[in-house]
């Protein structure tokens, strides 16, 4: 996430600026907490892991905060996708342990539940980002980017759990390879136009990638799903690029 400021949002007065990142530190702090509540009972190696990503988000989200966010509040709407970034870092805590989701159903289960609790807040933010008038490139930004991670940190345990080989990395790994590529080929970070139909795939891809973690999807059906997914996303991506490269 890009902390530099955007030329074309006037600058907030100095105490509205401190104000709100002082609120998002103190949303963070009682998000640590909940994340180290969470993922204590797994031991210290798990919750290192967990509080090491949150701690992680804040710090690059906290710094985006001063260049593009334009608006004297934080808003809900905001709290809200700094919740799902903790969810997400309560959710790779099995990463630490592994052949836990494997081989006990109650841990799956509740990284299923977890999962599709960030899953249904996903759009919760952006409506109240619009209700409350607190629409901003960052808040835009920072759903984007805990999409992503969930994303990721999904296809992590996936993977680990040996259902689906490696390549169903690919589908937590896509968006960082856009990225990625951007820095070689800049006309890649282009804004582009909003779309319901990249929107749906990105909900199909998590919501895929859940459903793989459900202890009753066995191996012989997470193939298949996994690489229907792969295919949307791909065709996803493939198409943005496209939008990008004739422009």
């Amino acid at each position: 996430m890009d902390a530099a400021p955007d030329p074309a949002l006037p600058p907030l007065p100095r105490d509205h600026v401190v104000r709100v990142r002082a609120a998002f530190l103190a949303l963070g702090l009682l998000h640590l907490a909940l994340v180290g509540l969470l993922g204590h009972r797994l031991g210290g190696g798990a919750v290192a892991l967990a509080l090491a990503i949150f701690a992680g988000v804040l710090a690059v989200a906290g710094a985006a905060l001063r260049g593009r966010y334009p608006h004297p509040r934080l808003g809900l709407c905001n709290a809200v996708t700094q919740l799902r970034a903790a969810l997400v870092a309560v959710i790779a805590v099995p990463l630490v342990v592994p052949g836990l989701l494997a081989e006990q159903a109650g841990p799956a289960w509740a990284v299923v539940a977890l999962a599709t609790l960030a899953l249904a807040l996903d759009g919760l933010d952006g409506w109240l980002a619009r209700r409350a008038g607190l629409v901003s490139d960052f808040g835009a930004r920072f759903d984007v980017e805990v999409d992503a991670l969930l994303a990721l940190t999904l296809a992590c345990l996936v993977a680990q759990g040996g259902k689906v080989g490696l390549w169903v990395l690919a589908l937590g790994l896509m968006r960082y390879a856009f990225v990625a590529a951007a820095w070689l080929w800049p006309w890649l970070s282009a804004p582009l136009p909003e779309s319901r139909a990249r929107k749906l795939v990105c909900v199909i891809q998590i919501a895929t990638l859940i459903a793989l973690l459900a202890p009753p999807v066995g191996a012989g059906a997470a193939p298949l799903l996994a690489g229907g997914a792969l295919a949307l996303l791909s065709w996803s991506f493939g198409r943005d690029v496209a939008w990008l490269a004739r422009r």
